[in-house]
């Protein structure tokens, strides 16, 4: 009996192993495919149909293009494993260019990073909010992921030694560290602002229940856009920037594989890449040669 892609797609997104802000950014990506296409046997949507819907995005962003084309070829390979499909019908699909008309093009920069002009910015920016003030600290100094983060409970906390365990992809379990001003912000926030009717690090108030619960990604990030939207300097930045932030300013002080252990990378050329020089950093040691030869 054929079945539809709506049916691939709610088993797709029902994996165990799949976070919840994982599950809700992959639903939104999926929905316009979905509400086209939901119905169809999944054995119909061929390369010839699955192109012309992909060209259908051209109001998209070149990389949330990009992003829309993974998502789908993700969840067309796990048809594949499943045996509702012979073969992934976009494979090798190359992917959208820039164009020029749009304003958009390519950067040999591979890692979105924050310069220390933005970071001055980001940390006026959060102040005001104790909570996402600490939360912020904690992403740059550790170089944990906000889901890692969010999912901390306060008893994971070793307050002495400064760190917190994590379990990273993979199932992996590392050791994050942070600092003593990220330490000093902490304590601030635990003291005046965590609710300790729950268990976890950074908790959340419901406005009209009041019902106390883990913070959420999306609360974060609706608190994150709040903070920094103002600000010219902050547009488009990501909580995770803070992450590719923390290794770059690491680079050249350690070497690659304890790094790479900190980052709880689990191949080596993911750590690699944070030693591309990028055009920014060039610019910046050329001048710094120009004032030395002078």
């Amino acid at each position: 009996m054929p079945i539809p892609l709506a049916t691939v797609a709610t088993q797709f997104l029902d994996r165990a192993d799949l976070a919840s802000s994982t599950v809700r950014s992959y639903e939104s990506t999926l929905m316009p495919l979905l509400q086209q296409y939901g119905r169809w046997p999944i054995e119909l949507l061929d390369r010839t149909v699955l192109e012309d819907y992909l060209d259908g995005l051209q109001q998209l962003s070149y990389t949330t293009h990009h992003r829309h084309q993974a998502i789908l070829q993700a969840l067309l390979n796990f048809a594949v494993e499943r045996g509702y499909l012979k073969a992934n019908p976009i494979i090798r699909l190359r992917r959208r260019k820039p164009k020029a008309a749009k304003g958009e093009h390519k950067t040999d920069n591979p890692i979105r990073y924050l310069t220390p002009e933005q970071l001055e910015a980001l940390y006026r920016a959060v102040a005001p909010d104790c909570r996402m003030h600490a939360l912020t600290f904690l992403l740059h100094r550790s170089g944990a992921r906000i889901a890692e983060l969010l999912s901390t409970n306060l008893a994971d906390l070793d307050r002495d030694r400064r760190r917190f365990p994590v379990i990273g992809k993979g199932n992996k379990r590392r050791w994050c560290f942070y600092s003593e001003d990220a330490a000093e912000i902490l304590a601030t926030y635990l003291r005046f602002y965590r609710d300790p009717q729950s268990e976890a690090l950074f908790t959340a108030k419901h406005r009209v229940s009041g019902k106390v619960s883990r913070l959420s990604y999306s609360t974060a990030h609706h608190h994150w856009r709040s903070l920094t939207s103002t600000d010219p300097l902050l547009k488009r930045i990501r909580m995770h920037d803070l992450r590719h932030t923390f290794a770059t300013e690491r680079v050249g002080l350690m070497g690659i594989e304890e790094l790479r252990a900190l980052m709880g990378h689990q191949n080596i050329q993911t750590t690699l890449r944070y030693q591309k020089v990028t055009s920014e950093r060039a610019e910046a040691i050329a001048h710094l040669a120009f004032q030395n030869l002078l």
